[in-house]
């Protein structure tokens, strides 16, 4: 038997990494099925792996998620109740930038590799007649290194995914002001399949739905900051896809 490999979008914040080795270990019980997760330090590495065929299981970001399913036949399982990925663009609290317009054209950024984010910041600056052509982006690891980079005052803004946004430390928020937040709703991060796993499409997706009626399944949904599993049929997620393309173009 083939031990899937299982992954998760590498904006997920560091506070949950150990949720996710914890739902893994439940998964694993519940499906009978040995499972390695398999952590990625950048977008790039990961995509590599997607394109060697290397992922089984892989709880993907939006634009991620179009490529998936649309280039490689990834079948949607579920995405978590109630949430959904939004953006935040925060300033230094000492900034003058009071609202969006008062930023310069040739704005600098604080970015991650997370291109969702990226493309709803994007959207969010179009007020201030900001363009990806004048927008000057610095590209950091992780939201720390963009909160940090937001801090020393090398850039004007920077780009948060929402839930790592409010993640920082109370300390860190405290010295930043947050400008703007998306209020999109319809894109989110989804648990997607390989093909070869089709065949257990259904009983994965049954075991995610049973999930918080198992006391270990909540501990565990609580340890990755979810209430609950939201079982998903593929036109859920083409939706979103469609969505994602309309914002990009």
């Amino acid at each position: 038997m083939i031990r899937p490999v299982m992954t998760i979008s590498p904006d997920i914040g560091p506070d949950r990494i150990a949720g996710w080795y914890i739902f893994n270990t439940w998964l694993q019980k519940q499906w009978g099925r040995p499972i390695r997760l398999e952590l990625f330090p950048s977008f790039q590495k990961q995509r590599e792996a997607i394109q060697r065929d290397q992922i089984g299981i892989i709880y993907a970001n939006p634009f991620d998620a179009a490529m998936l399913v649309r280039e490689k036949g990834f079948k949607v399982l579920a995405a978590a109740v109630g949430q959904s990925d939004e953006a935040v663009i925060a300033v230094n609290i000492d900034s003058p930038v009071k609202c969006i317009e008062d930023l310069p054209i040739t704005c600098r950024a604080a970015v991650t590799e997370a291109p969702d984010v990226n493309t709803i910041s994007s959207i969010l600056l179009e007020p201030a007649d900001i363009t990806r052509q004048t927008l000057q982006s610095i590209t950091a690891d992780t939201y720390v290194v963009v909160a940090k980079l937001v801090l020393q005052g090398k850039v004007d803004v920077g780009f948060f995914l929402a839930e790592a946004y409010d993640g920082l430390s109370r300390v860190v928020r405290s010295q930043l002001r947050e400008l703007l937040r998306s209020q999109i709703h319809d894109i989110r991060h989804v648990l997607l399949v390989e093909p070869q796993l089709q065949a257990e499409h259904e009983t994965l997706k049954t075991i995610l739905a049973n999930m918080s009626s198992d006391a270990k399944g909540r501990d565990a949904l609580h340890n990755l900051g979810f209430s609950d599993w939201e079982i998903l049929q593929q036109e859920d997620t083409e939706f979103m896809i469609d969505l994602m393309d309309t914002l990009v173009t």
